[in-house]
């Protein structure tokens, strides 16, 4: 299909874009609805699934993958390493090990019972974390403010950065002792990059780039979306996932960008993903979204609340465990049940399975709409702790602040 034939699709998307904040926003005067949530729904209600508005279209895949590569991007963006340290960056490795083991083992079992076709899969979609998807429901609840943020932020950023080191690592490759030399190979590329950030600030440079901030030469984010590019490429040429390189790229513009233009250099860059090519990704994951296999099988149906239940005994569990001495009640129960909202990385997973026939349409359809309820039902129960301890006078039990 030519550009000109993708247009009226592509239409149809921009009116779903449109719409879904606003149907987010009219939705919190009864449940409070994620806006990616409505628009995985209204790319369902467009598609052929429903009305059967939309067409194929190898442009409006192109800019859905540029869409899903641009919020690994962003995901990379959040990464602030400092925060993550005073949120014991070393207890969410730990947790999202805890969940790797889990899960895998429940992967197994599925795949005994004869109900997946590949333990991986299932298993690496069982351990992710969709902090992209929560941040701004944390933004707006006050969350981040607090000092409860940076324990969310660590549990969240491993949460989609293991994930995607586990795909580059067990479903792009064949070949394991290649797998593991390139990607130190790009993992050296990506320091080598990430301390030049740190060090290299010469004054002209910087003054260069402040002058162009607001041009419309735009040179910052320009420099930005190159350094995207350039790391995708090297992924790509080392046959590791794109994902890695977007997530990789995200974390070292973060480092260089630190200053007192971050702000606006920052949602520059996100009005890109946002304001254009990440409603794309979501909205087309919807049209594609195998809705049949959900009405007419109901067994696969019925795989929707177990693999929600999943994510929360295979992400929430290690987490309650390995956090339970350093944090009060309330915040446990909520880290639990936020680190266990899954979504955009499970959309990422179930794809690459489907498309190597590692997995059946109908799981990945299961699985996606579990996240797409997990993020529906999740964020809801995990606040309502910490809303319920704003309102009650502090207690005189002392809570450990640090690790023992």
């Amino acid at each position: 299909m030519t550009a000109t034939q993708a247009v009226p699709t592509l239409l149809l998307i921009a009116i779903a874009a449109v719409l879904a904040p606003i149907l987010s926003d009219a939705s919190r005067r009864l449940v409070p609805v994620p806006e990616v949530v409505i628009q995985i729904v209204l790319g369902i209600l467009i598609g052929p699934s429903v009305l059967a508005l939309t067409r194929p279209s190898s442009v409006v895949t192109a800019l859905s993958d540029l869409g899903l590569t641009y919020l690994m991007f962003l995901a990379g963006l959040e990464l602030d390493v400092s925060r993550m340290r005073e949120g014991r960056f070393s207890r969410a490795v730990t947790a999202w090990l805890g969940s790797l083991v889990l899960a895998l083992g429940v992967g197994a079992l599925l795949h005994a019972t004869g109900l997946v076709l590949d333990t991986v899969v299932v298993g690496l979609c069982l351990t992710t974390t969709a902090l992209t998807t929560l941040l701004p429901i944390l933004r707006d609840s006050g969350v981040l403010k607090s000092s409860f943020g940076p324990t969310v932020l660590s549990v969240g950023a491993i949460g989609e950065f293991g994930p995607i080191l586990a795909v580059a690592l067990l479903l792009t490759s064949h070949d394991d002792r290649l797998t593991v030399l390139t990607l130190v190979l790009f993992t050296a590329v990506a320091v080598a990059a990430a301390l030049l950030a740190v060090r290299v600030h010469p004054p002209r440079l910087v003054a260069m780039l402040g002058r162009h901030l607001h041009s419309s030469s735009q040179l910052p984010v320009r420099i930005s979306v190159t350094l995207v590019v350039f790391l995708v490429y090297l992924a790509t040429k080392l046959s590791l996932d794109v994902l890695l390189g977007a997530f990789a790229a995200g974390v070292i513009v973060r480092l260089f960008i630190r200053g007192e233009n971050t702000e606006q250099i920052t949602s520059k860059l996100e009005a890109i993903g946002f304001g254009f090519l990440i409603p794309i990704f979501f909205i087309e994951t919807g049209i594609n979204l195998d809705l049949h296999a959900l009405e007419h099988q109901p067994r696969v149906l019925l795989l929707v609340p177990v693999f929600a239940l999943l994510f929360l005994f295979t992400r929430g569990l290690p987490t309650l465990v390995v956090y339970r001495r350093v944090l009060d009640r309330a915040q446990l129960t909520a880290l639990s049940i936020l680190s266990s909202t899954a979504l955009p990385l499970v959309v990422v997973i179930t794809t690459i399975g489907v498309d190597e026939h590692k997995m059946k349409p109908q799981n990945a359809s299961a699985l996606v709409a579990a996240g797409m309820l997990s993020v529906l039902v999740f964020p809801i129960l995990g606040l309502r702790p910490l809303r319920a301890k704003a309102q009650t006078p502090p207690s005189e039990e002392a809570i450990s602040g640090g690790d023992p």
